[in-house]
C-alpha cells in the first residue's frame, strides 16, 4: 500500500511528541526528563522545537512547575487516542515477526474431548507455532474475532466461506461397562423402557435413531439432559444411563475403557457434524495449511478424514 503526496499531513518528531505527553501528564520538566532517561535541557528544547512546529504555546510557567495552556490541553486530547492505536499496531507488528500464532475458535466438546488431548503433539511437531485456542458456541467472525480457523459444529451453512467437514463419523450408543452388565441390550427396541441421557445439542437425537431403526418411540421424559456433549459423556461414566453421541468425540472414552460401544457398527448412524470452517483468504497461509495438514493426519490415524 503506498500513501499520495498529496495525503501526507505534517507530523512532528514522535520524541517532541513523548516528551510533550511526559511533562504534560508530570507537570514537571525534571520528572519528565527522568522518566525518559535524558536531561531536563533535551526535554526543554523537544518541547520548543514543537511549540515552534506548531507556531503555538502549549506550556505556561508557574511556582510549581509547568501546565498547560488551553492549545495544549486540546492538542494532547486529540493525540492521545492515536498514539494508543499506534502502540497496539507496533506491538502487534513486533508479536508476529517473533510468534507465529494460529488463532482456533471450537465448539466446546470438540474442543475440549479430541483437540485438547493431541495439542502437545501439534507443539512437538510445529514447536514455532504458537496455538491459541478458544471454546464457546458464540457466532464469532474472523476478522472481528481476529481468527484464523473456526471449528464448529452444526449444518454447513457458510456459502462464502471455506469448509471442510470431518468425514466417517457417526453416532453411537454408548454406556458404561458396569452399566451395561447390569443392563443388557441387544436390540434398539430394549432401549425405550430404559434411562436416556439426552445431548440437546447434537444434530442427531434419540427420536431421529430410533426413527432410523425402524423402532416406534414416543419422547419420554429422559433421566438426565445436557447442553454439552461431554457432560453427557461424563454421566454415561458416572453410570447414569445410556447416551447418543459421536464416536469422534467418544474415541478416548472406548479407548480408556470408561465407555463401550452398546451395538455393532450396523446400528450406527453416519453424520456429519463437524466442520473446519476459515476465510477463503487463509487458505494460502503457511500456518494454515500446516495445521490442516497435521489435523488431517491425526484423524486419519483415528479413523476418519477431511
Amino acid at each position: 500500500m503506498t500513501v499520495s503526496k498529496k495525503n501526507i499531513l505534517p507530523l512532528p518528531s514522535l520524541k517532541n511528541i513523548l516528551a510533550f505527553i511526559e511533562v504534560a501528564n508530570t507537570g514537571s520538566l525534571n520528572s519528565a526528563a527522568e522518566n525518559l532517561n535524558v536531561t531536563a535541557s533535551a526535554v526543554s528544547h523537544q518541547i520548543a522545537a514543537l511549540e515552534s512546529f506548531l507556531g503555538k504555546k502549549l506550556f505556561t510557567r508557574n511556582g510549581k512547575g509547568v501546565v498547560l495552556t488551553l492549545t495544549g490541553e486540546v492538542y494532547l486530547k486529540e493525540i492521545a487516542g492515536p498514539l494508543t492505536l499506534i502502540g497496539r499496531a507496533t506491538e502487534k507488528a513486533i508479536h508476529d515477526i517473533h510468534h507465529e500464532h494460529l488463532r482456533v475458535h471450537s465448539s466446546p466438546s470438540f474442543g475440549l474431548l479430541w483437540l485438547m488431548k493431541r495439542l502437545d503433539k501439534f507443539r512437538q511437531a510445529h514447536p514455532d507455532i504458537q496455538l491459541n485456542l478458544t471454546c464457546s458456541y458464540e457466532n464469532l467472525q474472523f476478522a472481528r474475532d481476529n481468527l484464523d480457523i473456526d471449528i464448529r459444529h452444526g449444518l454447513a451453512e457458510w456459502p462464502t466461506l471455506n469448509v471442510k467437514t470431518i468425514k466417517n463419523e457417526k453416532m453411537v450408543v454408548l454406556a458404561s461397562p458396569e452399566y451395561l452388565a447390569r443392563h443388557p441390550i441387544t436390540h434398539p427396541e430394549q432401549l425405550v423402557v430404559n434411562e436416556l441421557i439426552n445431548s440437546e445439542i447434537t444434530l442427531i437425537g434419540w427420536d431421529v435413531w430410533f426413527s432410523w431403526h425402524g423402532v416406534e418411540y414416543k419422547n419420554k421424559n429422559f433421566v438426565f439432559s445436557f447442553d454439552r456433549s461431554y457432560m453427557s459423556f461424563e454421566a454415561a461414566c458416572m453410570n447414569m444411563g445410556f447416551i447418543l453421541e459421536s464416536d469422534l468425540l467418544a474415541q478416548e472414552y472406548i479407548q480408556a475403557g470408561k465407555l463401550k460401544p452398546v451395538f455393532n457398527d450396523s446400528f450406527a448412524m453416519p453424520v456429519s457434524a463437524h466442520h473446519l470452517v476459515y476465510p477463503h483468504v487463509s487458505e494460502k497461509k503457511e500456518k494454515m495449511q500446516r495445521f490442516l495438514g497435521w489435523l488431517e493426519h491425526e484423524l486419519q490415524a483415528s479413523g476418519f478424514h477431511l
